[in-house]
């Protein structure tokens, strides 16, 4: 019953389910007269072997697979304008999955995560359009795993998904899904940086009755970085959240308060980094702040937390380790549950444009409601990434 009720809530979005790679040197086009246009992008492919032992004996299966990683492939484009006083920019991603299927033919998709301008000064910057969400935002992205395989849960659709994996997604964060916004960054201060933003708000209540659901105010999101050393060590931390409320017209609905607060700090010391980050939530998906899927939320409580450590060999190879887990007590699958993955991955860098990649992942789904084991999955992640 969990495999079904899920695949309704995820598999749509699955395709959509990934952020940006940190950006290489994109290439630039054009510099003349204060305008600047560049281009950068991302390809990768992973050959994945996945073993699944399910709570139903007959969807224990062994799968071959060529796919993407975490990170999908993506090309984007950056717009400058220097304008005196104001420095004027845009940027756009497109992002496609490598694998079309028996299904959709040739019908690759491709989606926009990324569509904005940016108003900036002396008293920092403005953006304006589709870009990722700030709660969690930092989590993700500082994620030692990012470039690699991560997590394919069959109960969640992934296994024989045309898209990316998981990574670590729910399991010690949730994804900052691409959102309309209005956002406002400080300027650096002595390495503290303050970005707040109003986002297009999504529909957390329940939509089957014959009223209509509405928010009536936006969602609010709120990140605050800080970067210093100490003793030697490079040290980057922060905090972010995010808040709203959706209601419905038919008054026998629930009203539904979202509310997250996600945190973190990366120590970087030489060859060795060390990361750990966490989230604790209430009426938030665990999966997605968006809550892609529309399923039924309820004012009810997830946390989680995810715990890395890298170390780079000769400056070329680098080995990670990394163990996240996230407890939810019944957004995401209906009924309360843990989710944990445990990776080991080696990332050896041939140049600075081409990585070659090799994770093996442990994955784990508990009722805890039940105390039983609804999966486990172990994939072996063998790839290749390109980067511009």
């Amino acid at each position: 019953m969990y495999k079904n009720k899920i695949a309704c809530t995820l598999l749509t979005p699955i395709a959509l389910a990934l952020l940006s790679a940190p950006a290489s040197a994109a290439i630039t086009l054009y510099d003349e007269d204060g305008t600047t246009f560049s281009a950068d992008g991302y390809v990768n492919a992973f050959y994945v072997q996945t073993d699944t032992d399910n709570i139903n004996d007959d969807l224990d299966r062994d799968q071959a697979r060529v796919k993407m990683g975490f990170l999908p492939n993506y090309i984007g484009f950056n717009m400058g304008k220097d304008m005196g006083d104001l420095t004027l920019g845009a940027r756009s991603s497109f992002w496609v999955t490598i694998n079309d299927s028996e299904t959709n033919g040739t019908a690759t998709a491709i989606d926009v995560r990324q569509f904005y301008g940016t108003i900036g000064g002396d008293w920092g910057e403005v953006l304006v359009g589709k870009d990722f969400g700030l709660f969690a935002r930092s989590n993700i992205l500082l994620d030692e795993m990012l470039a690699g395989y991560g997590q394919v849960s069959d109960t969640l659709g992934l296994v024989d998904g045309g898209g990316v994996s998981f990574g670590n997604i729910g399991s010690g964060y949730p994804y900052p899904f691409p959102t309309a916004q209005i956002t406002y960054r400080s300027p650096v201060m002595g390495g503290l940086r303050i970005a707040a933003g109003i986002m297009d708000p999504v529909d957390t209540s329940d939509d089957t009755a014959v009223g209509k659901n509405y928010q009536d105010a936006p969602r609010f999101e709120t990140e605050i970085t800080y970067q210093f050393d100490l003793a030697g060590a490079d040290i980057y931390s922060w905090v972010n959240a995010g808040y709203q409320t959706s209601k419905n017209t038919d008054s026998t609905v629930d009203d539904v308060t979202s509310q997250g607060f996600g945190y973190g700090v990366q120590a970087k010391m030489g060859a060795l980094s060390l990361t750990a980050s966490g989230f604790d939530a209430e009426g938030i998906n665990p999966f997605f702040t968006n809550n892609a899927g529309e399923a039924v939320l309820r004012e009810i409580d997830s946390t989680g937390y995810l715990m890395q450590g890298s170390y780079t060999f000769g400056g070329k190879t680098r080995l990670a380790l990394s163990f996240g887990k996230t407890e939810d007590d019944g957004n995401g699958l209906g009924v309360a549950a843990d989710y944990e993955t445990r990776a080991i991955g080696l990332f050896h860098s041939i140049n600075e444009h081409l990585t070659l990649v090799a994770e093996y992942n442990q994955f784990e789904i508990e009722d805890r409601t039940n105390n039983l084991t609804i999966e486990e999955t172990d994939s072996v992640a063998l790839g290749v990434a390109l980067s511009w």
